[in-house]
């Protein structure tokens, strides 16, 4: 068995953990490979990259939807109710916007890990680890590849920091947001994912 009979087998006929693992061993057997990782520790990997993959899947068609049934608030209205204000300091962009209350929001997707602030309301955010209420005032980090269904209880002001040296919005923004999720350096993550866990 070849590793593209594998790569197929697990896209079009996976099998249960179980036969995983036999043929895990067998294989390992066969072709006399040591691993610095346990079947358990590979399956752990598998199934948390196919969670992601079904949450990026899920909220990418949840937006799609909204577009498609004309709900979506066109560009300039969305800007208008969501202010935002644009700070350049020295290697720094800081990004404040204003959302009112009531408001369903889809984010964009994040190419780098950056600190974000909840200065003010609550919220509560869908993200692929479920739900989290917020309220501020709260600090995170979001991660790369994050990307975020936000639903404002109240008026609420959100504060975004990135480490940056580009001196325009348009710049920034082409440096820290993907298009979707097949960016490279949003697919990297997941390697990093598999790095972390095997060592």
């Amino acid at each position: 068995m070849k590793i593209e009979d594998i790569d197929k087998q697990v896209k079009e006929n996976p099998l249960s953990k179980e036969k995983s693992k036999q043929q895990f061993l067998t294989m390992t057997e066969e072709l006399g490979i040591e691993h610095s990782f346990s079947f358990d520790e590979a399956w752990e990997i598998g199934e948390e990259l196919r969670r992601r993959k079904k949450f990026r899947e899920s909220i990418t068609d949840f937006e799609q939807a909204i577009r498609d049934r004309g709900i979506a608030i066109p560009e300039e209205a969305m800007q208008a109710l969501n202010p935002v204000k644009h700070t350049f300091a020295d290697g720094c962009y800081v990004r404040e916007i204003f959302n009112p209350a009531g408001e369903v929001l889809v984010t964009k997707i994040h190419k780098k890990e950056h600190p974000f602030f909840l200065m003010s309301g609550k919220m509560s955010i869908l993200t692929d680890d479920g739900v989290v209420h917020l309220e501020g005032p709260h600090h995170g980090i979001t991660k790369p590849g994050t990307k975020r269904i936000i639903y404002t209880h109240t008026d609420c002001v959100f504060v975004t920091v990135h480490a940056t040296n580009k001196t325009s919005v348009e710049e920034v923004e082409e440096e820290v947001i993907a298009e979707s999720f097949n960016d490279p350096l949003v697919a990297l993550e997941d390697i990093s994912l598999l790095k972390n866990k095997t060592k």
